[in-house]
């Protein structure tokens, strides 16, 4: 291998970025149009635009990366986390392209991405595993009958892809329906495949799971556990290495499961397996991501192994230098900083970053895909980087995650630094006895009232105008920023200023405007033209940074006109009206 393209955004773009620099390897970075400017693009050797700013258009558009490693003279793929990571299709589409693909085999992504057919494998080595249907589901009658037959609260969860995303938890049988719908959405959006599985819900569990390197020699090693049971809607915040207060036994049940499975599925390259443990001591096998983790720095901390050059090894032939489970270095804890208001119940907020004054000193590491200056786009995942922490011991980690957090400053768009800072001082997760929090911690214990973060200013138009132009006798491409042209046009013009020309979400005060909670995506509504409802009622389900957020009806009244499923709107906009 000598040049990887880069098939991502964000952090872990950079992230790879830096380990092709290390290992001597050239970077080439895609982007859309929105990310133009991102530093992920500047970070690489070179970087190609995808033309496009919705993941299906860009980042999940299997011809346009492919075309991008043919232009640029890539040899290798690296599709990081997320997005296509977990595609045996593109994982395919690659090694067909004759290049490198930097991951499991496509087989082994099929076997353990397919998540009924990972629960089998499971099975068959004898990991243990609560209840679950044998296969996809068909219909919403068949969670149903699962849940009739089992008992709630069950757990709707696509059958591809991972992340949290496409994964709902019924507690009640009345909102089953409206949950497995929500599921085959997100999961459509997320991973372009619908199909879901049930599950029964193991309450307040905690999140455990093991790392796992193995080479095409057969050599296949657990490098240790980690505790990710920080989550909210499924979407983890804080994870730490090694797991703490794990029994001998219940560690040397994950590390034996975890081993056996990827054994069994003849897997190469890192991947994770996970489990839940419950608060009796039960371990029930969750699911196997046949791609690098989001927390992997937290293993490379606590290991000395750097996991992204260790996956290009093994893309060479390479046997792995690691055959056994290293003893843990110390404790290591990360704080994804994403782009969300806390006190607005975890509501994204895309927008510009205005300060970004991160943290140093002994212990520290940030991996970021953001600067002051840098956009955060509505359309994409709201992290934004991931902060660090590590020292000999847990309780130090915990004291210079308590500095470190106290340092770090950003504006511009609200934060989860808040979050981060009141767990840190919550008996909960310090104590030294044992590790309280669960996976519905956030939403069941944390009685923390944080303060909302000041609104975001309006995002500026991040598309990128297109035209052709000729230098020297040869046509060339040249895409603007929109809102370049807008500030020429408007400087030609009446001298109005260029952000007077975007829609005001000030529109959304007049009396009986239904206004988008969040920049993003009409997904589906819940109502008709004319229909009436009350104030509180869910009208709407509107997807932004991946998540799905619900519409409320500010008033009662009969509903008016309604926007385009599918349509875009900023923060604030009205989508409809309620007429009393």
């Amino acid at each position: 291998m000598k040049k990887i393209l880069i098939a991502n955004r964000g952090e872990i773009a950079v992230r790879i970025a830096r380990a092709c620099a290390d290992y001597g390897l050239g970077s080439v970075a895609v982007y859309a149009d929105a990310d133009i400017d991102a530093l992920h693009v500047r970070m690489a050797d070179e970087a190609w635009g995808l033309g496009g700013d919705r993941p299906a258009d860009t980042y999940l558009h299997i011809d346009k990366l492919l075309d991008a490693a043919r232009k640029s003279g890539a040899d290798a793929v690296h599709p990081g986390y997320g997005f296509l990571s977990e595609n045996a299709g593109f994982a395919r589409a690659v090694i067909g392209a004759g290049l490198t693909w930097i991951g499991p085999p496509p087989e082994a992504i099929e076997r353990l991405g397919d998540k009924v057919e990972a629960r089998r494998l499971a099975l068959q080595v004898g990991a243990p595993l609560v209840q679950g249907t044998p296969g996809p589901v068909q219909d919403v009658s068949e969670v149903l009958a699962f849940a009739e037959r089992h008992g709630l609260p069950i757990i709707i969860k696509a059958a591809f892809g991972g992340g949290g995303r496409g994964m709902k938890i019924a507690w009640r049988m009345d909102e089953v329906e409206d949950l497995y719908a929500s599921a085959v959405r997100e999961a459509m959006a997320a991973f372009g495949r619908g199909e879901c599985f049930v599950e029964q819900f193991l309450d307040r569990p905690r999140h455990i799971e093991a790392q796992v390197l193995a080479d095409t020699h057969g050599n296949v090693v657990v490098l240790g556990t980690r505790d990710c049971s920080l989550q909210r809607r499924n979407q983890k915040l804080v994870e730490e290495a090694p797991a703490p207060f794990l029994t001998p036994e219940q560690r040397e049940r994950i590390h034996a499961s975890a081993r056996d499975i990827c054994a069994a599925a003849g897997y190469t390259s890192a991947g994770t397996v996970e489990f839940l443990l419950s608060g009796t001591g039960a371990i029930s096998f969750l699911e196997v991501n046949t791609r690098l983790q989001v927390e992997h720095p937290v293993t490379e901390q606590t290991t000395g192994v750097d996991l992204v050059v260790e996956q290009f090894r093994i893309a060479e032939g390479l046997p792995l230098r690691i055959t056994q489970t290293p003893e843990p270095l110390g404790h290591s804890i990360e704080f994804r900083i994403n782009a969300e208001d806390v006190g607005r119940g975890f509501l994204p907020t895309p927008g510009g970053v205005t300060r970004f004054d991160p943290p140093s000193g002994p212990g520290v590491r940030l991996d970021t895909g953001v600067q002051a200056g840098s956009i955060v786009p509505g359309t994409f995942d709201s992290l934004m980087a991931k902060l660090i922490v590590s020292g000999s011991t847990r309780e130090q980690a915990i004291a210079r995650a308590r500095r470190a957090l106290r340092e770090f400053r950003i504006d511009g768009v609200a934060s989860v630094l808040p979050f981060h800072r009141a767990v840190m001082e919550h008996g909960d997760f310090t104590n030294g006895e044992a590790l309280r929090v669960h996976t519905r911690w956030i939403e069941t214990d944390f009685a923390d009232t944080l303060a909302a973060a000041a609104r975001a200013e309006p995002l500026q138009d991040t598309a990128l105008v297109r035209t052709a132009i000729e230098i020297d006798g040869r046509r060339v491409a040249l895409g603007l920023p929109a809102v370049l042209l807008q500030g020429l046009q408007s400087a030609a013009g009446s001298g109005a200023p260029a952000a007077a020309m975007a829609s005001s979400p000030a529109a959304a005060a007049e009396e009986g405007a239904v206004p988008a909670p969040v920049a993003g995506t009409v997904q589906a509504w819940k109502v008709a033209e004319g229909d009436t409802v009350a104030e509180g009622d869910v009208v709407a389900v509107m997807e932004a940074m991946k998540m799905e957020m619900q519409v409320i009806a500010p008033r009662a009244g009969r509903m008016t006109g309604l926007v385009a499923t599918g349509s875009y709107h900023a923060a604030g906009t009205p989508l409809a009206r309620v007429a009393s």
